[in-house]
């Protein structure tokens, strides 16, 4: 086992704008953590963010990536296109492994992902967490954990991206390819893994969604056709009891780019963006009320209780043996990524569909 006071040398497949932003400076930012190289989705690429990030070696592809013994774990940042296959070969490899989110294409992706984990017990295998509700999540589990909202009846949940009217003159994102993304529509698994964390996962799932902006044009100017929906509303039945309504959209102008209430027997919830000249750095505001209250309160967290982003810092400790993955591990992964496949189904049939899919 690699101990606290061993050197870590890390390669990076894929480095896009998540790898830059967060995972070149979070890995970096651990003691003895070593970034030997990188490779990109062409050469050029590959030596412009090198060279930025005085990174010192450029690897052709990644096979060559994955045959350089020196390299102890990888992190991939690469499309969900390519998520399963260089996960699994990084786990035969034997390297550990952080992957991007979305885990997979789809479910059964997801699964030979976890089997390949479990075939390698000794390596650290992580994919990189829903970030959005970190910042509450320890908060709002102990108040439900606690008896707060009592058992659940319902949460209803509204996520707009972008909230604004439909608009064929945007790019086209590789969210918008099947052929890159699988069956992942806009942030909706990434919002039901955050959900999972407070509520365990749901039972059943049923879905209607549309595709508004059926066009848009390529890198090249080139117009492309788009299936994937841009707006989707989904029922569900929770395991734990009660039921959710989840919306999501990025066609829906002047709508709250989040929404979020939580109502159980005997107390409520409610989850907002914060006013940030009145937030002292929080991103949510959250309050609630109990049975007897007359109207809403401030729940106040304060600020050394809120969670942030330490993916990196938990996939370096669990390497060492210091911590387990929590945030987030592959059996989790799973599960969003068959919420998803059901998703999908229920909207390509109509039907009801139960999980686990």
């Amino acid at each position: 086992m690699t101990t606290d006071s061993d050197n870590i040398v890390v390669g990076l497949i894929g480095a896009g704008g998540n790898t830059q932003l967060r995972h070149i400076p979070g890995l970096r930012g651990q003691a003895g953590v070593e970034i030997k190289g990188l490779v990109n989705r062409s050469r050029e690429s590959s030596e412009r963010v090198a060279g930025e990030f005085e990174i010192p070696v450029v690897y052709e592809d990644w096979v060559e990536l994955l045959e350089d013994d020196d390299l102890d774990a990888v992190c991939i940042g690469t499309w969900p296109y390519m998520h399963a296959p260089l996960v699994i070969e990084t786990l035969e490899a034997d390297k550990h492994v952080l992957c991007e989110a979305r885990m997979a294409m789809n479910s059964d992706e997801a699964l030979e992902m976890l089997d390949a984990s479990k075939r390698a017990p000794h390596l650290v295998a992580q994919i990189v967490p829903a970030p959005h509700s970190l910042e509450i999540d320890n908060t709002i589990i102990n108040l439900i954990s606690e008896g707060y909202i009592g058992d659940l009846v319902n949460v209803k949940l509204h996520v707009g991206t972008g909230s604004d009217f439909p608009n064929p003159d945007l790019p086209l994102h590789w969210r918008h390819n099947k052929d890159l993304s699988g069956n992942n529509i806009m942030t909706m698994g990434i919002w039901y893994e955050a959900m999972m964390r407070w509520f365990g996962p749901a039972k059943t799932v049923q879905a209607l969604g549309q595709t508004i902006v059926k066009h848009r044009l390529d890198e090249d100017g080139r117009r492309r056709s788009t299936t994937i929906p841009d707006h989707i509303d989904i029922l569900m039945e929770m395991d734990c009891g009660g039921t959710m309504v989840y919306t999501t959209t990025a066609v829906s102008a002047f709508t709250r780019e989040l929404d979020l209430s939580i109502h159980g027997t005997d107390g409520v919830i409610r989850v907002e963006l914060a006013d940030p000249e009145t937030s002292d750095g929080a991103t949510y505001a959250v309050s609630g009320a109990r049975r007897g209250d007359s109207e809403m309160s401030p729940i106040i967290i304060p600020p050394e209780n809120r969670g942030a982003w330490r993916v990196e810092e938990e996939f370096i400790n669990a390497i060492r043996g210091i911590e387990p993955v929590t945030h987030t591990n592959f059996t989790d992964g799973l599960k969003y990524m068959q919420f998803t496949d059901a998703v999908t189904e229920s909207l390509k049939t109509g039907n009801l569909v139960r999980l686990p899919f």
